[in-house]
């Protein structure tokens, strides 16, 4: 089975192309459910790397490779695994907001608001002057141009954004800034000794990443998922939010599994403080706020390089660190809407109303965050053999525009696609945990390797969880 999207990858970690003979990929190719984008692809080619990247610090530890597997259609069904949680027996809601979504402007253009979290609400209702009522909203986006009330958002620090068209996107000084860029960037920031793997406990076994520690200050989907896929090959990973911060309840029985969680105030010098010690004994350090905000908290990668040296800082934005949109926020849903996936998602597929389409699956956020994993494995890596301070860095909008890139399934092969998986393979794909909350049927880890199964040591926790402090300590 050929993956064009998987070679793309190989250079970010410096294999040949002859390192792929490792890897056993199953499943077929898209449509694996009813979008034109080769999301299917997609997702085979980064939790093929995962795997690749996995294997190679196995073979540090031991000097044995691992054969690694992947099928495509488990790897599809990944990318929306929320959809298929049961707690007790009972389906988990991942409903959005009944605002949010896609509306008619006044000039014939369409905007997107965002709405999932409740100041991005606030501020699009303020914006707007209405009530949380849905014929309210679309009644008063009716009287606004698209582009104006984009800017209005996010001027009262709102979300959303005027749907573009591929081409508009192509000539917009924000994807003209994308595109310049590489999927990802690995890059050295520190000089440091070269670094043996850490040496896990004796409850976690020897698995690839046993011992290794990871802070995880990622919010929503797709920085979570880069913890939750280094936490199923052993890793040790602290999720820290604060009780201040919105959340979205549900995602953390999605993204939570495998971590411990805690909450800090980073406003309060005392849990600053605290979150500095945890720096220095930790090896993999995971933010996704935007652009020069942690940085002027004096948590910089290049501050973080001096405070513990050998670190691999990885970095997530929505539109990257550079153009004009770089502190904008962001999210999967705004990225499609304004890059113009939406508008090819609604050609291909229109809805029960006409206009824009989000694609069946949040394939920005889990395949963002499974490449973030990917280059902070690839750090590892590099940190065993060169030494050094890592930066990992990347953004939604670089991800949507490698997506994009991949080009499109022929409109001949998008004919009466099922727009879901069987019974049989979601059953065959799911497992069960004890959560404090109650008994949590999910999907598993995709990713086959041959002598260390992916797992999860621990459930999905409630935010907060734990105390601020790394086990054994």
């Amino acid at each position: 089975m050929t993956n064009n999207a998987l070679i793309t990858l190989v250079p970010l970690a410096g294999w040949a192309n002859e390192r792929l003979r490792d890897i056993r990929l199953t499943g077929g190719n898209d449509p694996q459910l009813p979008t034109p984008f080769r999301i299917g692809e997609a997702a085979t080619a980064a939790l093929a790397a995962v795997g690749l990247a996995v294997s190679d610090l196995w073979e540090t530890r031991t000097g044995r490779r691992q054969e690694v597997s992947v099928d495509a259609r488990q790897a599809t069904a990944s990318l929306r695994s929320g959809r298929y949680m049961r707690l007790d027996g009972a389906a988990v809601s991942t409903d959005r907001n009944a605002v949010m979504g896609v509306y008619p402007a006044k000039d014939g253009r369409w905007s997107y608001l965002h709405c999932n979290f409740p100041n991005h609400r606030e501020a699009a209702l303020k914006v707007l002057g209405v009530p949380e009522e849905s014929d309210a909203v679309r009644n008063a986006v009716a009287g606004w141009d698209a582009l104006e009330l984009e800017e209005a958002i996010i001027a009262a620090n709102g979300a959303g954004g005027m749907v573009r068209s591929m081409e508009e996107w192509a000539r917009h000084p924000q994807g003209v800034a994308i595109a310049s860029l590489p999927l990802m960037e690995i890059v050295r920031i520190g000089d440091s000794p070269p670094e043996e793997l850490p040496t896990g406990t004796i409850s976690q076994g020897n698995r690839p990443l046993s011992g290794v520690r990871v802070l995880d200050l990622t919010r929503v989907l797709a920085g979570p998922t880069c913890g939750r896929t280094l936490a199923e090959h052993g890793a040790e990973v602290l999720k820290i939010t604060g009780a201040h911060l919105p959340n979205i309840g549900y995602q953390e029985y999605d993204t939570g599994h495998g971590k411990l969680s805690t909450h800090l105030d980073l406003r309060q010098e005392k849990d600053f403080d605290t979150l500095k010690r945890l720096v220095r004994g930790a090896d993999v350090f995971s933010q996704g706020y935007r652009p020069g905000t942690l940085g002027n908290r004096g948590l910089s990668p290049e501050a973080l390089a001096q405070l513990r040296p050998g670190i691999i800082y990885v970095s997530l934005s929505a539109f990257s660190h550079t153009g004009p949109w770089a502190s904008r926020r962001g999210f999967d849903t705004v990225v499609q809407a304004v890059s113009g996936i939406t508008s090819l998602q609604g050609e291909a597929f229109p809805g029960q109303e006409p206009g824009p389409q989000f694609y069946p699956v949040s394939a920005i956020d889990y395949l963002t965050g499974y490449l973030m994993a990917f280059g902070a494995l690839v750090a590892l890596k590099r940190r065993t053999q060169e030494g050094g301070s890592w930066l990992v860095r990347t953004s939604l909008a670089q991800i949507g525009h490698w997506l994009v890139g991949l080009g499109q399934v022929p409109a001949a092969n998008l004919l009466n696609v099922p727009d879901e998986f069987t019974p049989e393979e979601l059953e065959r794909w799911s497992t069960e945990s004890d959560t404090p909350d109650g008994r949590l049927r999910h999907l598993g880890p995709v990713v086959g390797l041959s002598e260390t199964p992916p797992k999860w040591d621990r459930p999905s926790v409630p935010l907060g969880y734990h105390e601020p402090v790394w086990p054994g300590n």
